[in-house]
């Protein structure tokens, strides 16, 4: 029997501290299985099929059995659906060890088959957020320290189309 792991996010956008945290976590299962959800509480920069298709193209190169799937449900129930029985989950201050302790618990309340694992982000990597890449770009800032150089261009591209703040 395999261990499925899934690493779930809106990934809007992908950044170098995801994919510090898919790179270490496809060793530590057989299969991992990248949940692309919607988050009501966040406006997204990029559609749905815009993450997915970024995720895919970002994880290309990545070693192991990476899958990329969208999902709209609660993560246990997902999770379940693939036949994980690991989440993971990137820690990058206290802050997000408090609100993923919580979700963890409320996880477990849920379904105690399904273990989640946390991995600390890579020193280097801990100040980056999606939702502060995201504000660097639309204000015209030089994003390239926090994404791929694919990511940066995608980012580029989109604040050309929705027009820049501050301008």
């Amino acid at each position: 029997m395999s261990r499925i792991g899934v690493y779930p996010g809106t990934f809007d956008p992908v950044t170098l501290g995801h994919m510090d945290i898919i790179r270490r976590g496809a060793t530590l299962v057989d299969r991992l299985v990248i949940g692309v959800t919607t988050n009501p509480s966040k406006s997204p920069m990029f559609t749905l099929d815009e993450r997915m298709e970024t995720v895919r193209r970002e994880v290309a190169g990545v070693p192991g059995d990476i899958t990329v799937v969208a999902f709209d449900s609660l993560l246990m129930d997902f999770a379940v659906r693939e036949g994980a029985k690991v989440i993971v989950r990137g820690l990058r201050a206290v802050a997000d060890f408090e609100y993923e302790y919580q979700m963890a618990g409320m996880n477990q309340q849920i379904n105690r088959s399904v273990e989640t694992v946390f991995l600390m982000a890579d020193v280097a990597l801990q100040p980056i957020a999606s939702r502060l890449v995201k504000e660097i770009a639309l204000y015209g800032g030089d994003v390239s320290k926090f994404v791929t150089p694919a990511v940066c261009a995608d980012l580029v591209a989109r604040v050309a189309m929705i027009g820049r703040k501050g301008s």
